[in-house]
């Protein structure tokens, strides 16, 4: 999979494509999140980054982007600071 041109979800950062965007409250494609994260210009779920990185622990570990949870953990906490909706 080619990452360089690839749009990331600002909350989750999950790859975007199509039906993966979420929605403003406009109905129109959000430019930073996705459906899972974003819906009708809000965020699913009030979380706090830490929760966010442990829901999100077994989606990566299936796909293959990380051997162990520990592993995964550590990238996350490193990596979503800089996404918009958890910098600070």
């Amino acid at each position: 999979m080619n990452y360089e041109n690839m749009i990331f979800c600002q909350s989750c950062m999950m790859p975007m494509e199509g039906e993966e965007y979420g929605s403003e409250s406009d109905g129109s494609k959000s430019a930073d999140y996705c459906s899972y994260c974003y819906d009708n210009g809000a965020f699913r779920k009030e979380e706090t980054m830490e929760q966010m990185v442990e829901a999100c622990i077994p989606f990566v570990i299936e796909a293959g982007v990380f051997k162990t949870a520990d592993e995964a953990r550590a990238d996350m906490l490193q990596s979503y600071p800089k996404l918009k909706r958890w910098a600070v």
